[in-house]
């Protein structure tokens, strides 16, 4: 069965999505956002790059805002005027590519970001 790109979910039905697969995220004047807290002004750039490289993939482009240690990942779909379908798996792959912790798999040959030296501080991880 195809998926409607532009089928809109109400408030409810998404409530319900970000509970069950994106429970970070959050509903709020018709987007779903999500804030990540990063260490420094390096992490907040190399977020904001990360969701531009995904979102420019998947031609779906999020609003974001950023100051020094945080960036906020704003998604609604402007041609269908609402959430859709689009807006969870674009939201889906940003979760799951800026929480990646590669030292936090057992049996994972990449260390992942030192934690505890300030060095080299990146996402803060919640």
């Amino acid at each position: 069965m195809a998926i409607d790109p532009k089928k809109t979910f109400s408030d409810n039905e998404i409530v319900e999505r970000l509970k069950a697969d994106l429970p970070k995220w959050r509903l709020e004047d018709g987007w779903i956002r999500r804030t990540y807290r990063t260490s420094s002004w390096k992490g907040t750039l190399m977020v904001i790059n990360a969701v531009g490289h995904l979102a420019e993939t998947a031609w779906h482009h999020p609003d974001i805002t950023a100051s020094y240690a945080w960036v906020e990942v704003r998604l609604m779909s402007h041609d269908a005027k609402g959430v859709t379908e689009r807006d969870f798996q674009l939201a889906k792959k940003i979760e799951e590519f800026i929480s990646w912790r590669p030292g936090s798999v057992e049996g994972s040959a990449l260390a992942g970001t030192p934690e505890g030296d300030l060095r080299f501080a990146y996402i803060k991880h919640d």
